[in-house]
Parts: C-alpha cells; structure tokens; sequence
C-alpha cells in the first residue's frame, strides 16, 4: 500500500535528524539507510533530500563538510546540538500525535 506524500513530508526532516543523530552521513547513504529501515515505504528522492538538507542546514540544525573516501569527495552531514534539541521536540510531539491518532481510530472499531 502507497503512503501518501502529506504524511511523509511532514516528518522526514525529523526522520533524517534522527538518522544523523546516530552518525554523520552522506546523501546517498542516508537515502539507503531510510529505505531499508523503513522496509521499501521510505524512497526518498536526491532531488527531495537536499533541499530538505539545505532548509536543516540554514536553521543551524546541520553542518556539512567534505571528506575523501576512496579518492572521491563526499558531502557528510552532522546534527548540531540545536538540532539535536530540535529533534527530541518533534519526537515528543510525534508520540502525543501518533497516540491520540491511535486513540481515535480505537474507539471507531
């Protein structure tokens, strides 16, 4: 079944901040991650995750710096303690939405 696309784009940068909140990542690598531990519902697009990486960036929740591996450059990404900050806030408010949404659909049953 397709998710629709206003329930995604809503908590992918929450998503992605919670991926960098473990270790600094390349696009792509994040883009795999996503997809894997969302088994296939997550397939994120280069052209949706570096706008996304740019808005996190200039709100300071993200800093990039290159790195060579294997004799090419990358672009890492690396969550910032403000983002850090940010993230535990959209979590808070994820688990308060997703059990009053679960709470609703209990009592239609």
């Amino acid at each position: 079944m397709a998710i629709d696309r206003t329930l995604i784009s809503g908590s992918m940068a929450m998503m992605i901040l919670g991926l960098l909140s473990e270790k600094d990542m390349y696009g792509y690598e994040m883009i795999d991650t996503l997809r894997q531990r969302s088994q296939n519902v997550f397939e994120l697009k280069a052209g949706t995750l570096y706008p996304l990486l740019h808005n996190l960036e200039e709100k300071h929740f993200l800093v990039s710096y290159e790195q060579e591996v294997l004799g090419k450059k990358r672009k890492y990404y690396s969550i910032t303690r403000e983002g850090k900050k940010h993230l535990e806030r959209k979590k808070s408010e994820w688990q308060e939405y997703s059990r009053a949404v679960t709470h609703v659909l209990a009592l239609e049953v």
